[in-house]
């Protein structure tokens, strides 16, 4: 039995298939469209699912969608109601999507796929709670799922065991954690639904003192935090739930300076409000999270939701609260719901047993050698093929440590927004200017930026105070540790400013090449730890096609692709070959 899951029209557009309740395919659309965080109908990733498993739609038993449009819309409607006539002009501006587009979700699946099998909506947050919970190791954990919002719900908490999900409370529009978060990663100058990361990456820049930093208090202002983490925000400070932007001139004046215009100097002042936005979000989380193990009594935690990707607060989370294991999917935010709608239709609904944990995040497109090897030789690249491979290996390795940016294009690519050492960009972590070229040469980026180590999982304790036994969400890139300090100077491209790093473990059964790759590397610099960032330049997703990673490669530093069984070196290669219109497509 095929299950579609479908996520799409707000951002990062998802689909995943499901053969007999396990994950055989998944992928966003933006990957396919190259428009980062693509908010269309999924067609490509929909049609990526289905020819991997060489089937048609009418082979789908079952399609779900990720939330319920109609309640969503009553939503919208309400809110714009009760802030009429502020909320006019918006209103009307998103009124034409609506009608034409996020209403007509159940037209669309029939028109566009010629599909006329049954169609599920399930809620939002259940989406969430059913993307990390139905496909996790555990068969009973408590539940917390925190975003922006979904139709009404913004935060909600429950227990779930077996095929159930039961989500006991919830916090409701326009109360939003995620929302806070959005709204001052506005007011700092960077773009909303996308760059809340960096927020979090500024904030170890900022007095991370409670008591010393004064905008923790200003921002303790605008939200009510009770004892079990519940909270309620004074909506004075925020435009979001009736204009086009989300801080309010009451918000300026309490930061005490104008929103920060893109691209302009980031100051201490700006810092420190990153760092006190980030002292609330954890102190929200961990007083929910301590009033829900006391609530469900329960050990094992499951998180879904945008803010599940603070990779910070995750790794403080078994030592700040009583639960002992937590599990998070690699793609927790939105769309990440494709998973959770398929997997609940036929776990939950259609009460099949529970047959599948997701132990890798390689779902999506990979490409063979005969594949590569045509792209290269119709675009008159120069390459080097290897025929073994150890030797590719070896021969790989030996470039990172001569401190060279090679790009890893190897197998499935991954699922959600971190790479994972298949489009990887992967560099030499020992040479204390490698942070500094990867940004200016290579990622085109803000130079705060931090970037992820990947370590063998074997290898872990030895470099990193991580929590023991080391939590599955690490294999993922979700957990924030501290590097030992032994090794922070051996290390210092990994390393960010507050002594920790957003690891990156791997585990040879997951991923052998890059297993050995990364061993390879420690025999050679006495250190098996990679710089791992992702195959991409800010604006742009993360690399699908050998035509994509060619083009990353010839317009960046990056200065060797290995692709497949074969290497490419940019100096060997015209340079007007990463022109789009120059070079055919895959």
């Amino acid at each position: 039995m095929y299950v579609l899951g479908i996520s799409c029209y707000y951002h990062d557009s998802s689909a995943a298939l499901l053969k007999d309740g396990v994950i055989v395919a998944a992928a966003e659309e933006e990957r396919f469209t190259r428009k980062k965080h693509d908010a269309s109908f999924p067609l490509n990733a929909i049609r990526y699912c289905l020819e991997s498993q060489h089937i048609t739609i009418n082979e789908v038993a079952f399609v779900g969608f990720y939330e319920k449009p109609f309640l969503k819309f009553e939503r919208i409607l309400s809110q714009h109601l009760e802030m009429f006539p502020f909320s006019f002009k918006t209103f009307v501006s998103s009124l034409p999507s609506w009608i034409n587009q996020k209403l007509r979700v159940m037209k669309t699946i029939r028109k566009k796929l010629q599909y006329q099998g049954n169609v599920f909506f399930i809620h939002h947050h259940l989406a969430h709670a059913a993307s990390s919970f139905l496909v996790s190791p555990f068969d009973k954990a408590a539940v917390l799922t925190v975003d922006g919002v979904g139709e009404w719900t913004t935060t909600s908490y429950g227990l779930a065991e077996g095929n159930e999900i039961h989500l006991m409370k919830e916090i409701k529009f326009p109360h939003s954690l995620g929302l806070l978060y959005s709204t001052i990663t506005g007011y700092l100058g960077f773009s909303v639904n996308n760059s809340e990361y960096k927020v979090m990456g500024l904030s170890p820049y900022g007095n991370m003192n409670k008591t010393e930093n004064k905008y923790y208090h200003q921002l303790k202002k605008i939200i009510d935090i009770k004892d079990d983490g519940s909270y309620r925000m004074d909506m004075g400070y925020f435009t979001y739930h009736y204009g086009d932007k989300m801080p309010s001139r009451r918000l300026c004046k309490l930061l005490e300076g104008k929103i920060r215009k893109p691209e302009s100097e980031v100051t201490q002042r700006h810092k420190d409000i990153a760092a006190a936005l980030q002292m609330i979000t954890e102190e929200v989380l961990f007083k929910m999270l301590k009033h829900l193990h006391a609530v469900t009594k329960c050990d094992n935690l499951i998180i879904g939701g945008g803010v599940a990707l603070n990779s910070v607060a995750n790794g403080k989370i078994l030592r700040n609260t009583p639960f002992k294991k937590i599990w998070i999917q690699p793609n927790a935010t939105d769309g990440g719901n494709s998973i959770g709608v398929a997997s609940y239709i036929y776990h939950t609904i259609l009460n099949h047993p529970r047959n599948f944990t997701l132990t890798t995040a390689y779902l999506g497109p990979s490409f063979t050698n005969s594949e590569i090897k045509n792209f290269l030789d119709s675009n008159k690249v120069t390459y080097a093929a290897f025929a073994d491979e150890k030797e590719l290996v070896s021969t790989t390795a030996k470039l990172i440590y001569e401190n060279n940016v090679v790009g890893w294009f190897q197998g499935r690519m991954e699922w959600g927004p971190r790479a994972l050492g298949t489009r990887s960009i992967l560099s030499n972590p020992c040479n204390k200017k490698m942070q500094e070229i990867l940004n200016q040469k290579v990622k085109h980026r803000e130079k705060f930026r931090p970037f992820a180590p990947v370590v063998c999982e074997d290898d872990a304790l030895t470099y990193f105070d991580c929590d023991q036994p080391i939590p599955e969400p690490t294999d993922y890139m979700l957990m924030v540790y501290p590097v030992k300090k032994e090794w922070r100077k051996k290390i210092p491209a990994v390393t960010h400013v507050d002594g920790s790093g957003r690891l990156q473990t791997i585990r040879r059964i997951q991923n052998p090449s890059y297993y050995d790759l990364i061993k390879e590397f420690g025999t050679l610099s006495g250190v098996p730890i990679l710089i791992n960032t992702s195959f991409n330049i800010r604006g742009e997703p993360i690399v699908c096609t050998p035509h994509d990673a060619y083009k990353c490669m010839m317009g960046t530093g990056i200065d060797y692709v290995m692709m497949g069984k074969y290497l490419i070196k940019r100096e060997e290669n015209p340079k007007d070959k990463w022109d789009s219109e120059t070079v055919a497509k895959d």
